[in-house]
């Protein structure tokens, strides 16, 4: 992983890019993988570890309505999670993961059940994964799922300005 979180680094600095982070089920780990990076300050705004539903709304400006029809485990969460975090830190891109680490599941979804949004200069993405393992590995598959989407994400961005410049 942290091969991918360089890579995201890199790529943020070479671009004058800033990324945030909103974690749900991985705690903290997306942002610590990110933080890892000598010299992350530059590009790592920071990020909100909102476990609970209630942060979820009252940190990241969840609306309380999603929450109550879908739950916390759904991909409009994760992308109202990753535009909350973006608005709150004023970074160029945002990523968000929410879902279920295991061992019962939440929400009428099964453990290993993940969504990871990534909101910045393009349009929306959302990645929806199932996971095997126990809650340790869907922790840290997520985190390297979501650090492969931010890549791919700034690989095509740079890609594309690259392209029009030329």
């Amino acid at each position: 992983m942290e091969s991918s979180a360089r890579d995201v680094h890199g790529l943020l600095l070479a671009a004058g890019a800033t990324i945030a982070v909103a974690e749900s089920l991985t705690g903290g780990l997306l942002g610590a993988e990110l933080t890892s990076i000598a010299g992350s300050s530059a590009t790592f705004v920071g990020g909100i570890t909102a476990y609970a539903s209630a942060a979820k709304t009252s940190l990241l400006g969840v609306n309380a309505d999603l929450l109550a029809q879908h739950g916390a485990v759904h991909p409009d969460v994760a992308a109202a999670m990753a535009h909350g975090v973006r608005a709150r830190f004023g970074s160029t891109y945002a990523v968000a993961l929410t879902g279920v680490a295991g061992p019962d599941p939440q929400d009428g979804q099964p453990p290993g059940t993940v969504f990871v949004a990534l909101v910045g200069a393009g349009p929306e993405r959302l990645l929806a994964l199932t996971l095997a393992g126990g809650r340790r590995k869907v922790r840290q598959e997520a985190v390297r799922a979501a650090l492969a989407l931010v890549v791919q994400e700034l690989d095509t961005s740079l890609d594309i300005e690259g392209k029009s410049e030329a």
